[in-house]
């Protein structure tokens, strides 16, 4: 039951119910295959493979389909699929199969009495071909579907723009830093590794045009006919084209489109609205975003020069190289392997990861706190995951530098930073969690300055990094009597907001295309209702624009001098709404005071505008805690958002409740 009701609650299925641009087209190409198939004088016979809700089998057999096959291989989502066919009444002409399709049967004693004549499907992500669509076409052509069947979508094509981003390339590359004059060059390993292979989705509208620079056309890339026998063989292929301008070759941006008919009159495009002539205008969902893929290694390009840029496949994922045209055939086969990294940064590092140890605001920010506090007789230990932390007081003269890696991979890394900057040594790397670090473990010497971002690779949510505050409780015995902490406290900070578009992946739905899907509503608010799910849960809001309602402000304060307190923290308070607007919910963030003067905000990275606007942090995911239901505020200040936050010491977790008030 807990995993039924995590699964509705964490879904994307509600933001597809909500996309009306995907449903609307999906829609009218249904009824278009379904006609072509009767013009012919044959019955129709569905296959709906990846049915999720139901939706489109009803679509097929409203729009004249004699009967559904609808696949389902996640059972609470077949589950869903039955109440939700039982209550439009589609019972008798769609039947629900709880199996993955490559494991459905056809003939007299099958899951399928005949081969379908209309395939249709939704078995796309991001990257097109993520989830395994390729093998499950295959499959269905050669065991399923009749030969010159209809498929809805009848092709799906793939586009690629080559572009300079210094934003983007710096969630793939350590860049140079500069400490007190000396820079910190990157390892010569992670340099030249062609990265981690797994796709980067984003919502690129969010991606400012002026944060790039295109250096060719969008290109073409390659098509997929879903209406013919589909391969899911590693594939090529390759669109040329002559450079528009000068620069680093470094990002591929990428995004499709699926024509929902043959004659491509019917086409649903996950193009970002910048490419729109009135980008407000452009649909948006989160289940579909656009791919951001990093090259092996950047390389210059001139303008006039030609370039051809492939991209390949196997049956999961794609990857792109640039080559010159005279390069294309030699280096064709090559291509064909899938890029793997071979330094481990980027298995230690995410790609948000790498924007923020290359921030150079933020590195400024943690060099000054560590200037102001060492001493020639300092002795640091360092407790964040794969931090530079320690790097920078080596750098800084520390007398020794510590720091504790959670590990073997972690400590790898940072080991290759100090020996391509020639500090072999100068940190001393230990694998050893904090409550089992002895004075041995130091050489007999105590800390006198104990630091972290605080970073955690197994944080989820913002206060999750106060495992620092847990670890410097256990490290107490250890550090000397005036021991300096950085940061010395963290705040919890919150706002209520009205999102643009994110509202839509918990807002029920009620209606879709004039079904009833409100089955799928209650399962969504029963699992809402788990306390487990009332609570917040993590996004990276500078991907989903908002407004402020209220103020921001801090609601609590975590002290890192003293050790964790046995006894419950608690903060009640409110916000009174300043602006109009439809109140959503409350975002939360952590904000760490290195020292009295310097903090680093992991959310709102600058002042809410007058008009509520805000600007958010890339390098960390917020807490969105979204409410019932939606509030309309006048902003005049007489209503209010309560809130009640508890933190429980023995867990680390932080409790809270919001309640709108009118006065």
């Amino acid at each position: 039951m807990e995993e039924r009701q995590r699964f509705y609650c964490r879904s994307c299925y509600a933001d597809m119910l909500h996309d009306h641009d995907r449903n609307e087209k999906y829609y009218q190409g249904i009824r278009a295959a379904v006609a072509r198939v009767k013009a012919r004088g044959e019955k129709v016979i569905v296959l709906d493979i990846g049915t999720g809700t139901g939706l489109l089998s009803m679509m097929a057999v409203s729009a004249g389909a004699d009967f559904c096959y609808a696949v389902e291989v996640f059972k609470p989502m077949a589950n869903a699929a039955q109440c939700i066919v039982e209550k439009n009444g589609f019972s008798d002409k769609i039947k629900i199969i709880n199996k993955h399709s490559t494991d459905v049967t056809v003939g007299p004693d099958g899951d399928m009495q005949m081969k379908a004549n209309v395939l249709i499907t939704e078995l796309f992500d991001t990257e097109l071909i993520g989830e395994g669509a390729l093998p499950s076409y295959e499959h269905a052509h050669q065991n399923l579907v009749q030969e010159g069947c209809e498929a809805v979508p009848h092709r799906a094509t793939v586009y690629a723009q080559l572009v300079e981003s210094e934003l983007l390339w710096s969630w793939a590359q350590l860049q140079e830093a500069e400490v007190e004059g000396a820079r910190l060059v990157p390892p010569p390993a992670v340099g030249c590794c062609s990265g981690a292979h797994s796709v980067c989705d984003i919502q690129l509208s969010q991606v400012s045009p002026h944060s790039f620079t295109p250096l060719g056309p969008l290109c073409t890339m390659f098509s997929v006919d879903f209406s013919k026998p589909v391969s899911s063989a590693p594939q090529s292929h390759h669109s040329q084209f002559v450079a528009q301008a000068s620069g680093r070759a470094q990002v591929v941006l990428s995004w499709w489109d699926i024509d929902m008919d043959p004659s491509g009159t019917i086409v649903c495009s996950m193009a970002p609205d910048w490419t729109y002539p009135q980008p407000k205008t452009s649909p948006w969902r989160d289940h579909w975003m656009q791919s951001v893929y990093f090259l092996p290694v950047e390389r210059k390009v001139t303008e006039g020069e030609e370039l051809s840029l492939t991209v390949c496949h196997d049956d999961y994922s794609l990857w792109y190289s640039l080559q010159t045209h005279s390069q294309q055939h030699s280096q064709s086969e090559a291509g064909l392997s899938r890029p793997c990294c071979t330094c481990q940064a980027h298995l230690v590092w995410t790609r948000p990861r790498f924007g923020e140890l290359n921030d150079k605001l933020r590195t400024e920010s943690y060099v000054s706190a560590l200037r102001s506090v060492l001493r020639e007789d300092s002795v640091c230990l360092g407790v964040s995951d794969g931090s530079l932390l320690p790097v920078f007081a080596h750098m800084l003269r520390a007398k020794k530098v510590f720091s504790l890696e959670n590990s073997r991979m972690s400590k790898q890394v940072i080991e290759q930073v100090l020996e391509a900057n020639s500090m072999k040594g100068g940190v001393e790397l230990l694998e050893i969690r904090p409550e089992q670090l002895t004075s041995n473990d130091l050489g007999g010497e105590q800390i006198s300055v104990l630091m972290g971002e605080p970073y955690f690779s197994t944080s989820l949510l913002p206060w999750h990094s106060l495992f620092f505050w847990y670890c410097r409780t256990a490290l107490a015995g250890l550090l000397q009597p005036n021991t300096t902490i950085l940061p010395c406290s963290a705040t919890l900070h919150m706002v209520a907001v009205e999102f643009q578009d994110l509202w839509r992946i918990r807002a029920p739905c009620g209606t879709c295309e004039g079904f009833d899907v409100t089955p799928m509503d209650k399962m969504v608010q029963q699992s809402l209702d788990f306390r487990e799910s009332r609570e917040a849960e993590p996004h990276p809001l500078w991907e989903y624009p908002c407004r402020a309602l209220t103020q921001s402000t801090a609601v609590m304060t975590f002290d890192f001098t003293q050790c964790v307190p046995q006894q419950q923290i608690i903060s009640q308070g409110s916000l009174p709404f300043i602006r109009s607007g439809r109140c959503h919910g409350v975002a939360l963030w952590m904000e760490y005071h290195l020292t009295d003067d310097i903090t680093v905000s992991a959310g709102l990275i600058g002042p809410i505008s007058k008009q509520g606007d805000c600007e958010w942090s890339r390098h960390r995911k917020q807490g969105v805690y979204f409410f019932r239901s939606a509030w309309d505020s006048s902003g005049d200040g007489r209503a209010a958002v309560s809130y009640s936050f508890t933190f429980e010491p023995s867990s680390g977790d932080i409790k809270m409740d919001f309640t709108v008030e009118s006065q």
